[in-house]
């Protein structure tokens, strides 16, 4: 008892050593009280300006990131007695779900179907802050623990935002599904992680005697404790086997929310999963569990389940959901080569899919707005009726698929160079397996991200309503037309994004 009350006054001083570096996420909490405070006393017509306020508060949020970048001119910094770890990798990460929640934020109020909400948008952006308060712990997480509650927090933020329109069967359904299966997951990553600390007796992953407790343990046990840890972490990235919600909760969630799923979650979970495995593959004499081998696999697993599936499909967010899953294997190439290029391309491939896949959702709900069309084949002749829309799409899907001049190519291009320097390297065949994967299943894309343009342009329309269009979806093309601009300028001078990672 008195060597714990003679630890008080270390642990109280370090922690107010760490809140220098903690300052996005003090605003962020902030924030948080002042969207909540201003929905309880403005009531359900405060919409508007709880969604002036999360917006212009992640603003202020992502100032204060970069300004992190001077705080770690000296080194990366440990944060509350070892829980977190604020790096250089980790100020980007968070860099890039700021500025994409900024844009899923407008997002939101402008898709028609959350607007129709009885209860209002003003909890849905309450949310989306708390979520993203989330997702930077789960970028800086570096212990089982912090990484479990973050996990969790972004969770819950997840399932409510899925199943928001709960007047909706379907949206009821999604949502529904998704708790199933994130508790199931969340079950199973606690009771990994329940072993790794009965293993070793530590849940820091770099001080502590975690890698040395798993190295002294049974080696069949430790993967076991490993490969469960990982299913939480692959909850949240969509990998194969951990796929099975994303079809039917991207489809049957609201447009704006599938946009917010299939983006901040992801980019925050390659950041926790960098975290987990940087101690076991700098540990020179690791060898309890092969993590490339596990990555390549399923890697491997991803790209081909999410891409062939995606041929059959014909609703177009179902379409994009089962994309990203190949996209999801496609990412796992750059974290398997284990090297700081790696992560680099990783960075730019991210950004530049957020970019692609939120425009492309936005555009989505854009078109289904205006004629009611939701799948491929209702998409004929629209390209002519609505000629900007028709181009952006064309220009976002070749950036999808990776074909010059886009952001996508430049982003394929990096994760390939990377993956190859590393096999030059060490001559792992994996790794040869991995590109020659990515290179089959790129080619397979092009079969199903085709399809909407040769409907939107190359086939006859058929029964359409052009005049229902909403006001609001001026402001969502001009949106999309923006962020397509962005894929081209990226595509053509990709410095402008490269230089920042």
């Amino acid at each position: 008892m008195n060597q714990l009350l003679s630890n008080i006054p270390l642990q109280i001083s370090n922690a107010l050593g760490s809140l220098p570096y903690f300052v996005p996420e003090v605003y962020l909490a902030v924030l948080f009280i002042v969207v909540l405070l201003t929905d309880l006393f403005y009531g359900r017509h405060s919409a508007w300006l709880c969604r002036i306020i999360a917006a212009g508060g992640l603003l202020l949020v992502l100032s204060k990131d970069i300004a992190q970048l001077q705080l770690l001119r000296f080194g990366p910094r440990f944060l509350f007695n070892d829980m977190m770890l604020l790096h250089q990798s980790a100020v980007s990460f968070k860099m890039i779900v700021d500025v994409f929640a900024i844009i899923l934020i407008i997002f939101f109020g402008l898709d028609g179907k959350l607007k129709k909400h009885s209860k209002g948008l003003s909890d849905l952006y309450t949310i989306v802050v708390a979520s993203v308060l989330g997702l930077h712990i789960m970028i800086m997480a570096v212990n089982l623990l912090s990484t479990y509650l973050a996990i969790e927090m972004v969770s819950l933020a997840s399932y409510l935002l899925a199943a928001y329109r709960s007047e909706n069967g379907f949206s009821a359904e999604a949502g529904l599904k998704y708790v199933l299966f994130g508790a199931v997951s969340s079950a199973v990553m606690l009771y990994g992680i329940s072993l790794i600390y009965s293993l070793t007796g530590s849940l820091s992953y770099f001080n502590g005697n975690l890698i040395d407790g798993l190295m002294a343990a049974n080696p069949v046990m430790v993967g076991m404790a490993i490969t469960l840890t990982l299913v939480g972490i692959g909850f949240k990235l969509s990998f194969v086997p951990m796929h099975f919600w994303v079809p039917d909760v991207y489809q049957g969630a609201p447009t704006a929310v599938t946009a917010y799923l299939s983006t901040l979650p992801k980019i925050a979970g390659f950041a926790l999963l960098i975290n987990f495995l940087t101690p076991f593959v700098f540990f020179a004499k690791w060898s309890a569990f092969d993590f490339r081998l596990f990555l390549s696999i399923i890697g491997i697993i991803s790209m081909i389940v999410g891409n062939f599936a995606a041929v059959w499909q014909k609703n177009v967010k179902r379409l994009l959901g089962y994309s990203s899953i190949g996209h999801t294997g496609f990412v796992l190439m750059a974290v398997a080569t284990f090297s700081q290029q790696g992560i680099s391309s990783l960075l730019f491939y991210l950004a530049a899919y957020a970019f692609a896949n939120v425009a492309a959702l936005m555009l989505a709900s854009y078109l289904e707005e205006a004629t009611g069309a939701d799948n491929v084949d209702a998409y004929k002749g629209l390209g002519f009726k609505y000629p900007v829309a028709g181009v952006c799409f064309v220009i976002i899907l070749i950036s999808l698929t990776g074909l010059p001049v886009s952001a996508g190519f430049n982003g394929k291009l990096l994760v390939f160079s990377s993956v190859y320097q590393s096999y030059e390297q060490n001559h792992n065949v994996w790794l040869l397996i991995l590109m020659i994967t990515g290179a089959i299943t790129t080619v397979v894309s092009l079969f199903y991200y085709l399809k909407i343009p040769l409907n939107m342009f190359l086939r006859k329309s058929e029964s359409v309503n052009p005049d229902n269009i909403f006001q609001s979806n001026k402001a969502l093309l001009s949106i999309s037309v923006f962020l397509t601009f962005m894929i081209l300028l990226i595509g053509i001078f990709p410095h402008f994004l490269a230089d920042l990672f």
